[in-house]
């Protein structure tokens, strides 16, 4: 098992993260705190093996906590699961020991992908012995730079396609319908359809089925609140 703390200030994120860990498999949650000190506090107290770490924090800058994470020994791993996409902010996480990084907001495939792929970089550096060969090494560092686009693109699916979809019925306070995350997007009906299908089959939306006086039912979609 892998033992997974999570550092996350909003509750609802914080339930979302564990409870798709749950439908991975291979995971235990040791603990979902809220600021960096907890988290600090209970990584020391440790073992944990992987954190998933908001950077937006109440008392620290996530950045920084990144930063005194690695020198925990042993070190956890750091996916980042955040809203800052600011450039500045992505290369500091970088720097400072982030392995991954995740943008809010995410479906379950997205979360997925993300751990799958820290799941193949952690595989090509275990073993049994003391040492890992070039190879190794070289096999785990390309599948942190493998980008996730070219698996999204075989399934059908762009990931800033389902990201803007996603943001637009997010910020929504009575939800969408297809035809007007349409119009919001600038694409046809048909490929909003298909992304909010998408997103209400891994959970993130809900479907309302709406009747009118006339004409067929439609179907609006809500940001799924836990």
């Amino acid at each position: 098992m892998i033992r997974v703390l999570i550092v996350e200030d909003e509750p609802v994120i914080a339930e979302a993260h564990r409870d798709y860990l749950v439908r991975l498999g291979g995971f235990e949650v040791v603990g979902a705190v809220s600021t960096a000190q907890e988290a600090l506090r209970m990584a020391t107290a440790g073992p944990v093996d992987l954190v998933l770490l908001d950077l937006g924090l109440p008392d620290a800058r996530g950045v920084d906590l990144a930063s005194a994470l690695s020198g925990v020994r042993p070190a956890p791993d750091v996916i980042a699961i955040t809203a800052q996409r600011d450039l500045a902010t992505v290369r500091s996480a970088m720097s400072r020991g982030v392995l991954l990084y995740l943008l809010k907001p995410f479906t379950f495939a997205a979360f997925r992908e993300k751990i799958e792929q820290y799941l193949r970089y952690r595989e090509a550096l275990t073993g049994d012995a003391d040492a890992v060969s070039q190879r190794d090494v070289d096999r785990a560092l390309a599948e942190l730079r493998t980008s996730d686009t070219r698996r999204s693109a075989k399934k059908g699916a762009a990931p800033q396609t389902e990201d803007a979809v996603s943001r637009a019925v997010r910020d929504s306070s009575d939800g969408l319908t297809a035809s007007e995350v349409a119009r919001a997007l600038g694409s046809s009906r048909v490929t909003a359809w298909r992304y909010l299908e998408r997103l209400a089959d891994d959970h993130v939306l809900e479907r309302d089925t709406e009747y009118g006086s006339a004409g067929r039912p439609q179907v609006r979609y809500r940001w799924r609140r836990r």
